[in-house]
This record gives structure tokens, C-alpha cells and sequence, in this order.
């Protein structure tokens, strides 16, 4: 016979499962009988001050102008690798992704890739090295023996910082200080003395960025000489960096930034293959009309048109993103 506590435990654990479940289906997203949807859709950004979380906070104003039916839940996150497992797992129904994070994820036989989709590709996150305007480094390979920011674990960031350091032959673990720490903390380290320098992957302009150099006097140190590294592998997720160079207005407070090489990698906007088309299709819509709203504050996003947002490789568009594209060509 079962004790009477050890029946009364399973008994709650099963009401909680059931009440999980419950508010998982309720808050999903429903369809109306016009066959619009409606409902809660969960969406997982970034870090409090990076890019990704100032997106999402411009699409869910604009998906609220177009299907006020819907209402977008925000929630953070340490970035594409984590947004990526939260999708798969059902606690996000959209995200932002690099689509070397996606690659990389595929690549290692990652559970459920092949569920993986996107909605458009969005704009181009740029990799940033930040160090104080009169440190010696020049160049990645002279971080050795610093104190450096990596990014938080689970992030791009640090997917791509791993990458440079190993092109620059430096072992991450090994020959340096490695700070697994995001953007809401580098630059307020860097200004403490407390780190040497730090990486970073967003959007331009990153507003931690533009504020740090509002009060340190900082430099960013090209990369443009680990590219050809990079790219010379076997096809692998590197295989998504490109050259790139800050532009002019990116961070007009940081003398010689105009001149910066660095590389690039595409953001994609990501969901998987169940999710209810005629809800995909309503988001892929606010992506593209709300454009120049978002491209105000996230500058690279004026960039985002029909034209290539259908550029969502390693992914397949999803069938409502498809049907979209397909209806405003017609």
C-alpha cells in the first residue's frame, strides 16, 4: 500500500503538471472565426540593454498597431543560444538568432533542429573588441594574459568570441581572464578598471556602447585580420561571418570608428514549423511594415526589405512567412 503523504505528494505534483499545461494551451495563441489570430504570443529577446531587446520592444508596438488581437510577452534571455533552445522547447514562440548560433546548433545534432524555421532575416549584428583608448592591444592576439568580457554562456557572443580567439591562436580557457559576463555589465566594468577589454555582437548602434564612451575615453580594435581564418574552415558555421566595416554614424564619439574592420553575421527571426501559419504570417507582416519605426533606433533594420529578408539561411522560410512574401508580390 502507498503512505497517505507519499499519495498526497503525486496527487499535487499531477495537479501542477495539469496546471502547466493548461496555462501553456491557454496563452497560446488562438484563431478567430475571421480567421485572424488572437491571443498571447511569447517572444524571447536579449539582455535588458542590448539590440535584441529593444527590437522586440519596437515589434510588439507595431504588431499591436497591426493585430491589436494579439498581445507579445517579452521575456529576456543571455542571447541566440538560449533563445534557440527556448523555442525548441516551447517556452518562446518566436526569437532572434544569429545563424551561425543556428548553425552551430545544427551542425552538433542539437535536439529538434530539423523543427527549426524562420520569418525573415533581420538586420546584421557586428562584432565590436572595446578596449580603453590607450591600451596596448592592437590586434586579438594581444589580449593574452588580460581580463576579458566574453559574453554571458548561452550567448552568440560568445560563440563568435571563441571563434576570433582561436583564429588569433589563444585558447579562451587558457590564455586569458575569460569574464562570462553580457553587455549590462562589460562596459561598467571596463570603465572600473576591472576588465581589459570585452567583446560584443549587436546590432549598431548598441546603446551600453554609446553610452560607456559618453563617459571613457574607449577604441575598437579591427578584426578584419581573423576573417580569412574564419571563413577557411569546412563550410561550418563560421561560414556565416562576413566583412563588414562600422559605418560612419554608427559611434560618431569614438574617434577612428568610421574607419573599423570588423565582420558580421545575420540576425534571423526564428520559430518552428508548428507554429500556426496565419500567426506567422501576421508577424512576418510587422516585421516588414514596421521597418522604419524600428529602424530608427536599431539602424541596421532600415536595411530590412522584401528582398532579402527571404535570405534565411541556414533555415527554410516557415509556410506562413512564405505566404506572406508571396501575397505582397502578387
Amino acid at each position: 500500500m502507498v503512505p497517505r503523504s507519499t499519495r498526497g505528494r503525486r496527487l499535487l505534483v499531477a495537479a501542477a503538471v495539469v496546471f502547466a499545461v493548461l496555462v501553456v494551451v491557454l496563452a497560446r495563441p488562438l484563431v478567430r472565426d475571421d480567421g485572424r489570430p488572437a491571443g498571447t504570443v511569447t517572444m524571447s529577446t536579449g539582455v535588458s540593454s542590448g539590440v535584441y531587446a529593444r527590437y522586440g520592444q519596437l515589434l510588439r508596438a507595431q504588431l499591436a498597431e497591426d493585430a491589436p488581437e494579439l498581445d507579445m510577452r517579452l521575456t529576456k534571455s543571455a542571447g541566440s543560444v538560449q533563445n534557440i533552445e527556448r523555442v525548441l522547447s516551447g517556452e518562446a514562440d518566436f526569437t532572434i538568432a544569429t545563424a551561425d548560433s543556428i548553425a552551430a546548433y545544427q551542425q552538433a545534432g542539437g535536439q529538434g533542429a530539423e523543427r527549426l524555421r524562420a520569418c525573415a532575416r533581420l538586420y546584421d549584428d557586428y562584432m565590436h573588441l572595446v578596449v580603453p583608448a590607450h591600451s596596448p592591444v592592437e590586434r586579438t592576439r594581444d589580449l593574452a594574459g588580460l581580463r576579458v568580457g566574453v559574453g554571458q554562456d548561452q550567448s552568440g557572443v560568445q560563440l563568435v568570441t571563441r571563434e576570433l580567439l582561436a583564429a588569433a591562436g589563444l585558447d579562451m580557457e587558457r590564455d586569458l581572464t575569460a569574464v562570462r559576463l553580457g553587455i549590462d555589465s562589460m562596459p561598467r566594468m571596463l570603465e572600473a578598471g576591472r576588465l581589459d577589454a570585452f567583446f560584443w555582437s549587436g546590432g549598431l548602434p548598441t546603446s551600453a556602447i554609446e553610452r560607456l564612451a559618453e563617459f571613457t575615453e574607449i577604441r575598437l580594435v579591427p578584426l578584419d585580420d581573423l576573417l580569412p581564418e574564419l571563413t577557411g574552415d569546412d563550410g561550418g558555421h563560421t561560414a556565416f561571418y562576413r566583412a563588414a566595416v562600422m559605418p560612419p554614424d554608427a559611434y560618431p564619439q569614438i574617434p577612428g570608428t568610421q574607419g573599423i574592420d570588423t565582420l558580421a553575421v545575420a540576425n534571423l527571426l526564428v520559430t518552428t514549423v508548428e507554429a500556426d501559419d496565419r500567426l506567422t504570417e501576421e508577424i512576418t507582416r510587422s516585421v516588414i511594415n514596421g521597418r522604419d519605426r524600428i529602424g530608427g533606433e536599431v539602424h541596421a533594420a532600415q536595411r530590412v526589405d522584401l528582398r532579402t529578408a527571404i535570405y534565411t539561411q541556414p533555415l527554410d522560410l516557415h509556410p506562413g512567412a512564405r505566404d506572406y512574401y508571396r501575397s505582397v508580390k502578387s
